[in-house]
């Protein structure tokens, strides 16, 4: 994480402004968690979206953390994407957030690594439906898998302070827009591509360009329904089939057990311009995908992007 509220402690320079550091390195964090007193949530607000300026601290065109770079957006403008929450509390209340601010653990605030500072953003948990506004004042989380880290209050009001993670949705709300508009917006697909370098066998595929970093794409839409949201890894997306094929046919042979998982080709696009996305899943919950990446990670596929339907 890039933030001096986060693991590891100490400050970061990157063209731009100050942020502060954080990593997602496990023998470097402390323990952190909820507070030791009990909090009344119902005392706490969402935050109200309000027009604000960009702020002058932490809004880099592009920063580096854990030698990957990271592309800020230009605006927040559609941005839906859906991914694993993750949350912060005692071991940063009242240390600086990226944007300059002192963290609050009962603020309705959160982190992300590439919205603009601030952005407005409604977050609902998939799994119960529970929804809060928070406003982003912060970078990270920087560890594989993770889309948001929120406060302490936010988390607990979407019900994931004990399970430490959850599935969710984030969707930046425009405060000069009418709520009842943005919340009929539907929520677009994207074409996703995974910046993944060619393992040994298949060298010689032809993938798809990368999608140029300085604006990460949004997530898929849900499916419809009331069925439990699945997880996959995308590992690949190719303008021709034979090539995620025989990516997939790569893969089996050396996914071999207790690792091994259901491979499918997803087909989207159009007949005249196709895309074929090799996604790994549905996996059996965070830590199912958190085992997953590692064990992808030295097969030199770069790392893979989490889908959630």
């Amino acid at each position: 994480m890039l933030r001096a509220l986060c693991r590891p402690a100490g400050l970061l320079l990157v063209a731009g402004g100050l942020l502060s550091g954080c990593g997602s390195l496990p023998e470097r964090q402390a323990a952190d968690g909820p507070p030791a007193r009990s909090v009344d949530l119902s005392r706490i607000p969402d935050a109200v979206p309000r027009p604000e300026p960009r702020s002058k601290y932490g809004n880099p065109p592009s920063y580096v953390v854990n030698g990957r770079r990271y592309y800020v957006l230009p605006d927040s403008k559609g941005y839906v994407e859906r991914g694993i929450a993750s949350w912060y509390g005692t071991k940063f209340h009242g240390r600086r957030a990226a944007i300059g601010e002192p963290y609050d653990m009962f603020s309705m605030s959160a982190a992300h690594k590439t919205l603009p500072l601030p952005t407005y953003v409604e977050v609902t948990n998939l799994e119960n439906g529970r929804k809060v506004i928070v406003r982003v004042n912060d970078r990270g989380p920087f560890k594989a898998n993770r889309l948001i880290d929120l406060s302490y209050a936010a988390a607990a009001k979407l019900g994931i302070v004990e399970s430490g993670t959850g599935l969710v949705e984030v969707r930046a709300l425009d405060p000069q827009a009418p709520r009842q508009k943005q919340d009929s917006a539907p929520s677009t697909e994207s074409g996703i591509q995974v910046n993944a370098q060619p393992p040994p066998e298949p060298a010689h595929l032809q993938k798809l360009p990368p999608p140029g970093a300085a604006r990460p794409p949004n997530q898929a839409a849900a499916a419809t329904g009331n069925s439990p949201p699945r997880i996959f890894l995308q590992v690949g997306a190719f303008s021709e089939r034979r090539n995620a094929e025989r990516l997939s046919r790569w893969l089996l042979k050396r996914l071999q057990e207790p690792h091994r998982a259901r491979i499918r080709i997803v087909h989207h696009g159009s007949a005249a311009a196709p895309l074929y996305r090799v996604h790994i899943g549905p996996l059996d919950g965070v830590e199912a995908a958190d085992r997953m990446t590692r064990t992808l990670e030295p097969l030199g596929l770069g790392e893979p992007h989490l889908v959630i339907q």
